[in-house]
């Protein structure tokens, strides 16, 4: 099977232009890429997921990725997929955040010797020239047909501003400026980046030749990527200080029956022919391939160590262990301020530990029948507790299957 038929049959293509040339460059490790990154917060998260293994996938096969970090296109924000304005960021917060960036990449792809780039949008965008950038850059693009395009679309009902709209001319450009500088004639984007990613196409051809390279690929699903970054509880972080190896695991080894084998091809290098074999599967099988799933993604991320850990942990919570064992688990530290009159009932403990989004919501879970502490079932609303029982490992409050903390003295 070639990397180009490899990547169809793990369901990573959707939408690509110049099919033949794309292949003949994949396939004999021609190709030098890019996927941009926005740096909207200080870590990556589950939903950068399928297009960091992507660049790690292509780059094992002799391709050459470049990571676009966008300190410039980040002043302004994509309004792909949007239906409000993002909140503007500094210039000091968005160099941060490219920094940490670089050092979560490095993890999955190898920017030594040359194998890899990793370049800043800032450096070509932040001095521009508003009058050359539009005489030189703007008139390759229609409006009338940028108003078309579904990345707008969204927005144009509650009010696209300028500074908006001037995002995919920004994106093409640096497409352009990637392959002028650094020979770059591929793109991977979103199935929601389209409009942009042909924006870029277009302009280097208009600008260059029709001749010139410029090839365009979207990641199938990878909307529906981004959504794996969320869950009820906020993103699924890659930085261990935000969401820990446990629960990394714990969001890979939860996800639907439905969607395990799909996460397996897509963003797991097991070969594809073992998870065909899983197709087959069923029943407690599909337990057994999730931690698969969860194992391999958590190693990819945090090390073989972790993982390792991670599982037995989990192997271990959910044997019916309790407090007092020394494994990891999500905990929660309480203040003396959390404490009134010397206790704390178990709503607040359940608010406190984010197991509930509030009292009312707390008191529900008890009623029905859903909260444990240390395995004992919680029936009564107004259990208390004293500070001295959270010290040493403190206790495990469980709310459903799935939903636990360790809560302890800080």
């Amino acid at each position: 099977m070639t990397v180009f038929e490899e990547l169809k049959a793990r369901g990573l293509l959707a939408q690509l232009t110049d099919e033949e040339e794309i292949k003949e460059l994949i396939n004999n490790g021609k190709a030098t890429f890019y996927i941009g990154f926005d740096p909207t917060a200080d870590s990556l998260h589950v939903g950068h997921f399928m297009a960091l293994c992507l660049m790690k996938r292509l780059q094992m096969a002799g391709n050459k990725p470049i990571a676009l970090i966008g300190g410039g296109t980040g002043m302004i924000g994509d309004p792909s997929g949007r239906s409000d304005l993002r909140t503007m960021m500094t210039k000091e917060t968005i160099e941060h955040n490219c920094e940490c960036f670089k050092k979560q990449m490095s993890r999955f792809i190898e920017f030594a010797e040359d194998k890899a780039l990793m370049v800043n949008n800032a450096d070509w965008l932040l001095d521009l020239n508003y009058i050359e950038f539009i005489r030189d850059i703007g008139v390759h693009f229609s409006v009338n047909r940028m108003l078309t395009a579904e990345c707008y679309k969204q927005r144009m009902e509650k009010g696209l501003s300028f500074l908006e709209f001037n995002y995919m001319i920004m994106q093409s450009y640096d497409f352009l400026k990637l392959y002028e500088n650094y020979g770059c004639n591929m793109q991977f984007g979103g199935d929601d980046q389209w409009s942009n990613m042909l924006g870029g196409t277009e302009l280097i051809r208009r600008k260059l030749g029709r001749d010139a390279y410029a090839m365009t690929i979207t990641l199938l699903l990878n909307s529906e990527g981004k959504k794996m970054g969320k869950t009820q509880k906020g993103a699924v972080w890659l930085d261990p200080n935000k969401t820990s190896p446990f629960e990394f695991y714990q969001y890979w080894r939860n996800v639907a029956d439905a969607d395990v084998l799909k996460c397996m091809r897509m963003l797991t290098f097991l070969p594809i022919e073992q998870i065909d074999e899983m197709d087959k599967w069923e029943g407690s099988q599909l337990n057994q391939a999730k931690e698969i799933l969860a194992f391999e993604l958590t190693k990819l991320v945090h090390g073989e160590e972790e993982a390792q850990t991670a599982q037995e942990s989990a192997r271990r919570l959910f044997g019916g262990a309790a407090a007092g064992t020394d494994f990891e688990m999500p905990t929660c530290e309480l203040a003396d301020s959390d404490f009134q009159n010397g206790t704390i009932d178990i709503l607040g403990i359940l608010v406190k530990a984010g197991l509930t989004a509030s009292r009312s919501e707390a008191r529900r879970a008890v009623e029905q029948g859903g909260v444990t502490v240390d395995g004992e079932k919680v029936s009564d609303v107004k259990t208390v507790y004293h500070p001295e029982q959270f010290d040493g490992e403190g206790i495990v409050v469980r709310r459903g299957k799935k939903n636990y903390k360790r809560v302890k003295m800080g």
